[in-house]
């Protein structure tokens, strides 16, 4: 399937980090254009392109940044997200390392599109290389006159500071973000007020995930129609980096256009480990629903998987193998959105310890049918009435497994054969 490298044209390209370099794949031009348009009209572009946020809501990216208040005399902020704590999750960290100028480029179309001065990038505390290339990265844009306080001489002044955060995974939510940016315990926000509104330091705000804002110069430099026009529909449009991950022979980040099936997702990446047999995969990392082998034809997009009631999340894409003990695999998502949970409420808090020990009690060979009945009545109880999305998170593998797989689960317990054999993912036999 030939596919054309938008989002990732300089990775593997010798000095992609560089303002050099990547000016001569067309970089900064879309910046100069933006720059040359009202903010209103940039706004209205990527509304039109009908690009949605690549973290995981899916939100509209267009749509938020017009919730803005145009009249306030607060200051306004651009946050980026890259925190990128899902487990199975890494693309944003290759845009980062191989191209941040692309992110700033980004940053700063996103600040003048919205009024904003200042942009936060808050990276997890982890990703200790990518917040180097990405300071690295901002000194040379300054170097160039593409920060500061005349972008490419327009007399728009914006700064981009990183922001390392501690490593939890809370801080992934967007308001648990802003809590730890300003220097307090990283925990979520009620809501109202959204952050547009009332966000870093009480000022309007908007929040945007990595792949997100690299998207938005290219819309601006080729236009809305072209965007539009990559993806199955006026709804999924766009490049879309896919993150694979699992029991795959070449595991890694591939971009496709949006909408890509699962199997051509699969025979991208060389197939199933050793040619095993495929028995269930995760479309959107750790906190979406698993899927079947039965499935493989889906598109992997928001709203097709949605109605097969998953969700394409951040893309994190994690394949299971015949070998795999579905119970075992709930079992380590569960601990670690139990460990994970900040507590400040209590269907979270109480529901993933809950979820936690009941699949423990399974896996470990000490669990009855009975256990299983427990578990459905407490994923309703975690999902859709947490603070924030954190309950649904945790809730959704435990809920897959027991549509999808519940049958087999009761005919294991029955027959008594948990816990299941532990199958080696490496042939240590054949690495030796």
């Amino acid at each position: 399937m030939a596919v054309e490298r938008v989002l990732t044209r300089n990775v593997g390209r010798a000095g992609s980090r560089t303002v050099k370099v990547y000016r001569e794949s067309g970089g900064y031009e879309a910046l100069a254009k933006a720059l040359r348009l009202q903010p209103e009209e940039v706004v209205e572009e990527v509304k039109k392109s009908a690009l949605r946020g690549r973290g995981g809501a899916g939100f509209p990216c267009g749509l938020k940044w017009s919730f803005v208040p145009r009249g306030t005399d607060k200051p306004k902020y651009i946050v980026c997200n890259a925190d990128e704590s899902e487990p199975g999750t890494f693309k944003d960290r290759l845009l980062m390392e191989h191209d941040p100028q692309q992110l700033i480029e980004g940053c700063v179309i996103a600040g003048w599109a919205v009024g904003a001065n200042t942009t936060y990038i808050y990276i997890r505390g982890e990703y200790r290389f990518a917040a180097r290339v990405l300071e690295e990265a901002i000194r040379e844009a300054y170097d160039h006159g593409i920060l500061g306080d005349s972008v490419l001489g327009s007399g728009f002044r914006h700064d981009v500071y990183v922001h390392r955060g501690a490593g939890a995974y809370i801080c992934g939510e967007e308001t648990g973000m802003l809590e730890s940016l300003e220097g307090k315990r990283g925990q979520p926000r009620v809501k109202p007020p959204f952050p547009a509104v009332v966000g870093a330091f009480g000022c309007p705000t908007v929040i945007n995930n990595v792949e997100t804002l690299c998207c938005v110069p290219h819309i601006v430099l080729r236009g809305a129609d072209w965007f539009r026009s990559i993806g199955p529909d006026e709804r999924n449009t766009g490049p879309k980096l896919y993150a694979i991950s699992g029991h795959v022979e070449r595991p890694g980040t591939y971009e496709y256009p949006i909408g890509v099936t699962f199997q051509e997702l699969l025979d991208g990446c060389g197939g199933m480990y050793k040619g095993r047999r495929l028995k269930a995969f995760i479309p959107g990392g750790a906190s979406a629903p698993m899927l079947r082998a039965e499935d493989r034809e889906i598109r992997m997009d928001f709203d097709t998987l949605a109605k097969a009631g998953s969700m394409l999340g951040s893309a994190a894409v994690i394949v299971m193998d015949e070998t795999t003990c579905v119970v075992r695999a709930a079992l380590r998502l569960a601990k670690f959105f139990a460990h994970e949970s900040c507590g400040q409420c209590t269907p979270c808090r109480e529901g993933t310890n809950w979820m936690e020990l009941i699949l423990h009690r399974i896996e470990s060979g000490h669990g009855t049918e009975a256990d299983l009945d427990l578990l459905a009545r407490v994923v309703p109880n975690v999902g859709g009435i947490s603070l924030c999305a954190l309950g649904d998170a945790a809730q959704g593998p435990v809920r897959s497994l027991i549509e999808k797989f519940g049958d087999e689960i009761r005919d294991n317990l029955r027959a008594g054969r948990y816990p299941l054999p532990r199958v080696p993912y490496f042939d240590l036999g054949a690495v030796a």
